[in-house]
Parts: C-alpha cells; structure tokens; sequence
C-alpha cells in the first residue's frame, strides 16, 4: 500500500517502522528536519519537509495515488484539515487522523464526506484510558485485550514461584480446571518467544499469554499467579485528560483520588467529576503521599505528558508502600529499561494506539489489531469468509490449516460463543477467528490466507 503519515513523532514514527517492514511504499511528512533525518537514516522511507494541510506539501509526497492518508500530527486542526484536502484534492481512498479535543468527538455528524472527510477518528487519550482501565478491572495482569467485543479476552500474566503450573507440562491445564476452555497463545522466556506446545513447560517468570472467555479469564489467572485482591483505592497522579477520563471511568466503582499540580486545573477537575477527591500538589510530594495514606493504597497511575515525573512519583509511591504502580511512558526506549524493578506496568501510549491504526490498515476482514512486544508480535481478530471451495481456512480444522511459522490460532468466536481453538476445531463463514503472530514478519501471509477467492466474488 501506498500510505502517507503525517507526523514524525512517537505514534507517527513508530507505525512508519512498523509498516515499513511490511514493505509498504511510505512516506512521512514533517515540519522538523531532525526528525525527518533520523526516520530517514532507521527506515527505508520517503521524507517531505513541510506543513502537511498544505496541498504541494501532499502532492509532494504522493498524495495523487495515495492508498491512504494517517494524519498523526501534535495538531488536531492539522490533522483534520489535511484529511478535508486529501479528500477534496486527491480523493485519497482511506483518511484517518488523530483528534484529541473531546469538544470535536462529541458533536454527532462531524465527520463524514459531506462535513469533515475523515475515514477512522483515532483518540489516543481514549485508547489509553481504556487500556489502564482493563488493566485496573483484571488485577495481575500485564496486559488486557478484547476481542469480538468484549466476549474473548487475551491476557498476559507473569508466572510466579510456586504457582500450581509452573513446572508443569501445558496438557496438565486442562486437567487442573476441568471446568474451564483455555489456550495458551504464546509465551514469552526473557524476551525470547516459545511456540507453545503439549509438552511445553511453564517456568517462573514467564509472560503467559493466553486466551479464554472473558467469563473465565479470573480461573486461569489464579493458576498461573497469586490472586490479587480486587482493587479498591486508585491514585491518579496527572489530571490531564487521560487523567480526567480515568477517573470518569472508574469512580462510580473505586476510590479515586486525582493529583493535580495546576490550581486552575484542579479547580476545574473538582467542578466536572463527581465522586473523584481531587488534591492540588506534586506526586512526588513526599509528605502529601504519606499524608494520603500511599501505603493503603491498590493503584497509583501516573498519566503526567512528562515521563521522568512519571517514573520518579511511581517510584517513590512503590517505596513508601503503594501495592501496584502503573506509569505512563511515551519514550518507547524507557518501557522495557523501567518494566518489572519497582515500575510493575509501564504504559506505551504510541503502542497501544498504533495497534488501533494497524486495523485499518491490514488487508482482509479484520476487526481488532493488537502491538504486542513493543511490536515484535501482533493479535489479530480477523472474520472468515466463504466456503470450502473459496476460502483456504473455511470447513477446515485447526489441525488441517497450514498457518504461517509462528502463528497460532487462540480462539473462535461464533455468535455468543467462545470456542477455544483444538486441532479438531472447525472454522466456519462468519467466525471471528482470533489469532497470535509471534514473528511480525509473517502478518502479510496471515492476511493472504484469509482472503477469498474469485468463486466466492
């Protein structure tokens, strides 16, 4: 695909990398040389130098026979009106963009061809805040992810000492919870991936993936780890609007606690939540956490836009008696250096949101696109169609597909129901077959077995 970002930040570079190694024609336009130089330099990609609402700057980069436009900038009203020029200039096909401003996304008929031509509205603070808030619901886990709306949820868990499976053959599962469908998708062994199989066996420290039920996901995790106790007091340390829509999220269910180190910010966050306690100061107040009672407290989250603020406060939280510290971290060369010590969960904003963009992006029938890894692996919801004759995975087992190197199919979902993939298992039209690509490099392959062919056009 031919495909134009327009941005070179965090979300921008980050997605140019990752579709460039999928052989993808890209090209990144940016106001700042020094970043257009270093994408250059990493990545085998086109560059423009230019405000990219610009018409020339577009037709500069390609814009005449663009597959597809992803306006990324820092500039909600950039991305927008790049989006309306694509649309008006060039009829570029797919317009997605970044638009933080909620005064935008809750005015009903926006967008679309006829007002603003945008195609997919990509909110990163949304995505976030959903992100932590399914990290906050499942306590233990690393990860959380949805698939067919909610039905499936893929989890990621780290195994711990002493755990009932560890040392133990994966095929002992099903004996342990005869009750519950499982599968693991993936481990992962000091950042080197292992295919699971029957006689695979899970040692401590390990990040488990697996798949079940959502209805399920609870049992599977208190074989693998300690159950957590559910969480009950949260600390939000940032009260910008990741901050301000966690708090919407959860305070109806937990004690929130938001802190806030603008007055007039904080004044206005005490106006518009409603159970939230909204405190004036630093997070990495010492005398404030401790007067706040921080050794009480399940969750300090801290959603700051500065991440050395971010690390600092969580640490010291964890310190001084904080159960669990969740940070939010947009420097992705920070994530895996802070990760385990004493940071239990660092946040990847341009992660979490890239994988919303790759759903667009992807070819085929495909619902949701998980970054997993820091992007070396991917979970990906794609729909079966077809029939026998059309389609290469349509009336055929699990055991009969010949799924690309590293591949795994974790999980069907038909209707209301979970099927957890066994050899046995057969795909039928209409099944959201959700699956884990451990090598990223065979995502195009994956996408080629979905496709149908022409006797079902």
């Amino acid at each position: 695909m031919k495909i134009i970002i327009l941005g070179a930040g965090q979300v921008g570079g980050s997605l140019a990398a990752q579709l460039a190694s999928e052989a993808n024609d890209i090209t990144v336009i940016d106001t700042d040389n020094v970043r257009l130089r270093e994408l250059g330099d990493r990545l085998d990609i086109r560059t423009v130098h230019g405000k990219g609402s610009f018409p020339t700057v577009l037709r500069q980069a390609g814009a005449d026979d663009a597959d597809m436009l992803i306006a990324v900038t820092s500039s909600d009203e950039t991305n927008m009106i790049a989006c309306q020029v694509a649309y008006t200039l060039f009829r570029t096909p797919t317009k997605i963009a970044r638009v933080r401003e909620s005064a935008y996304l809750t005015r009903g008929g926006l967008f679309h061809n006829e007002a603003v031509p945008i195609d997919v509205l990509i909110s990163p603070e949304q995505v976030v805040t959903n992100y932590v808030k399914r990290l906050i619901e499942n306590p233990g886990a690393l990860q959380v992810l949805d698939f067919a709306e909610g039905k499936a949820q893929l989890v990621a868990v780290r195994a711990y000492y002493g755990g009932p499976l560890v040392g133990q053959e994966l095929r002992f599962l099903r004996q342990h919870m005869p009750g519950v469908d499982t599968r693991v998708a993936a481990i992962f062994r000091k950042d080197r991936p292992i295919i699971p199989k029957g006689d695979t066996i899970i040692e401590a420290d390990d990040e488990v993936f697996f798949i079940a039920a959502s209805r399920d996901i609870r049992a599977v995790m208190s074989e693998l780890r300690r159950v957590e106790k559910t969480h009950k007091r949260v600390i939000i340390a940032g009260g910008g609007n990741i901050g301000e829509r966690l708090a919407e999220a959860i305070e109806s269910r937990y004690q929130v606690k938001i802190i806030e180190a603008s007055k007039a910010r904080a004044d206005y966050l005490s106006k518009n939540l409603d159970r939230s306690v909204v405190l004036h100061g630093s997070a990495s107040d010492r005398e404030l956490l401790i007067e706040e009672n921080i050794e009480e407290i399940d969750i300090f989250c801290a959603v700051t836009n500065d991440d050395e603020a971010n690390i600092m406060s969580s640490m010291l939280a964890k310190r001084l008696g904080a159960r669990k510290v969740m940070t939010l971290i947009n420097n992705p060369a920070y994530v895996d250096l802070v990760q385990g010590g004493e940071i239990d969960i660092a946040i990847s904003p341009s992660q979490a949101t890239i994988g919303t963009l790759l759903t667009h992006v992807r070819r085929g029938d495909i619902v949701n696109v998980y970054s997993l890894r820091r992007g070396a692996a991917e979970a990906i919801e794609v729909v079966a169609h077809g029939d026998g004759r059309s389609s290469k995975v349509v009336g055929k087992s699990v055991g009969q597909i010949d799924l690309p190197p590293g591949t795994t199919i974790g999980a069907i979902v038909r209707d209301d129901e979970v099927l957890i993939a066994h050899d046995s298992t057969v795909i039928e039209s209409d099944d959201h077959v959700i699956l884990f690509v451990i090598d990223k490099k065979h995502v195009r392959d994956v996408e080629r077995l979905f496709q149908v062919g022409l006797t079902f056009l």
